[in-house]
């Protein structure tokens, strides 16, 4: 079968040398889900004395034509060009290492190449929000996405926090009255705060959540304990020990 030249929008999930100048990029695109592409001659220098190597940074959202032939494992890219450009995620620390540990996550969730354009939106929105968004947003910006991602993904939280209802156990995803016998459980203002989340509609509303560093810290580490549970070999994820640093 030959490969035919599609457009689609892309995010980049991360980017690898390859050779002397180029390098192999896997971006999660609109039409494809995650595929791989080799960018030859990329990390030459050009007489103007500039590379385009920055357009293939993780988070980048590209406006991409592709060649695509699903028999191949590496594709490759016809043009690329910005579909947005941020204002503040690559030059503001906290909210670089927010879009980092989004990206990763997604590295480390998204295992087959299938095309999903619902979730491939809300990657796309979720950034866009996430760029534009004030300090107290971005510190809760990483509780909202991963419960929302788990939502996309398929292991949504069933039910709600309820005096009859006031245990969240991770490992079956929904809330019970009486403790499991396994260790993999919310409870308490933990518990009901997952649920106030959950209910979250969109980015802004987290503007609302009036969380301290440690509240923060607990409720990320239980819904990276989710993943874990969900997806099989999932990852530790090295983003997020600086993640932890920088949200107050």
């Amino acid at each position: 079968m030959s490969e035919t030249i599609h457009k689609t929008k892309g995010i980049v999930l991360r980017c690898l040398k390859y050779g002397d100048t180029s390098i192999i990029a896997s971006i999660y695109t609109e039409l494809f889900g995650v595929q791989s592409y080799i960018i030859k001659g990329i990390r030459k220098t050009t007489k103007k004395g500039a590379s385009n190597i920055n357009y293939f940074s993780p988070a980048a959202i590209l406006d991409l034509q592709v060649y695509h032939n699903e028999f191949k494992q590496l594709q490759f890219i016809k043009e690329y060009q910005w579909s947005y450009l941020y204002e503040n995620i690559y030059y503001d620390v906290v909210k670089n290492a927010v879009a980092m540990f989004a990206i990763e996550l997604l590295q480390h969730s998204i295992k087959q190449p299938e095309n999903n354009p619902d979730l491939f939106y809300f990657i796309e929105t979720s950034l866009k929000d996430l760029d534009k968004s004030n300090a107290s947003i971005t510190a809760n910006f990483p509780l909202y996405f991963s419960l929302k991602l788990g939502e996309q993904l398929g292991f949504e939280i069933q039910g709600n926090f309820t005096l009859e209802t006031p245990i969240l156990d991770l490992q079956e995803g929904y809330y019970i009255k009486e403790n499991p016998i396994h260790p993999y459980f919310i409870e308490g203002n933990l518990a009901s705060l997952t649920t106030d989340i959950i209910h979250f509609k969109e980015v802004n509303q987290l503007d609302i959540l009036k969380l301290n560093k440690t509240i923060r810290r607990q409720l990320i580490e239980y819904y990276i304990q989710y993943f874990s549970l969900h997806i099989s070999n999932f990852l530790e994820l090295r983003s997020l020990e600086v993640l932890k640093e920088v949200l107050e």
